[in-house]
């Protein structure tokens, strides 16, 4: 009798083990997001800098500029929904400084306001570069004219001219009609680890009631 019980012990010490193992190592993940959040929301909050010479995504993403210039050329518009305002664009355009030429994401647009006159003169801008991962090659649409569905700097830079840079507005002085400031922030990274974490454990429970209720039937299965 005892060999119909090894199978569904053994499983269930597997199965638990392999789940609950899972759930520490999203635990152990969650320490490490945290500690990478806590960097970041630290380099974001640091004194903002001047635009640097060759910025890259490994050595300056998150990094506060301050910048002087203007919008020019055409607008891209990157559809999302915002919470607490619904549909709408992000606004992204060609921005000139200092005889450069640099992407600048001035902010949210809702909807009703996109055919609005956004204008282009000359803005003060406070932000943070940034080099966005919202492509995904498999299921993000390919742009329609102006129309985008992610932010993609390369191609973004490709098609307005400008360098592979995004500033992502904090603040615009002065303030642009028709568009709300998106600022960077931790809050718009992902960080799900204590949820995925509480899903192993939860199947782990779940698996150990299944194991147990196997044995029960194995026993009322060997009773006479």
């Amino acid at each position: 009798m005892l060999r119909r019980y090894a199978f569904p012990v053994i499983l269930g010490i597997v199965g638990v083990a392999a789940l609950v193992a899972l759930g520490i190592w999203q635990l152990q993940r969650l320490a490490w997001k945290e500690s990478i959040l806590a960097a970041l929301d630290e380099k974001m909050k640091a004194t903002a800098s001047v635009l640097p010479v060759s910025p890259s995504p490994e050595d300056h993403n998150y990094l506060p500029v301050d910048v002087e210039g203007r919008p020019v050329g055409p607008e891209i518009l990157v559809l999302l929904s915002r919470q607490g305002f619904g549909p709408g664009y992000r606004s992204v355009t060609a921005f000139e400084t200092s005889g450069r030429r640099v992407l600048l994401d001035r902010g949210f647009v809702r909807e009703r306001d996109r055919g609005a006159d956004r204008g282009a003169g000359r803005l003060a801008v406070a932000g943070n570069l940034q080099w966005p991962r919202e492509h995904d090659r498999f299921f993000t649409p390919d742009p329609e004219g102006e129309l985008w569905f992610a932010r993609r700097v390369p191609e973004m830079a490709a098609e307005l001219n400008t360098e592979p840079v995004l500033i992502v507005a904090r603040e615009l002085n002065p303030p642009v009609e028709s568009i709300i400031p998106w600022p960077v922030s931790k809050v718009d990274i992902p960080n799900n680890h204590l949820q995925y974490a509480m899903t192993w454990f939860g199947m782990a429970l779940a698996w150990t009631g299944m194991t147990v209720f196997w044995l029960w039937r194995i026993r009322r299965g060997t009773q006479p």
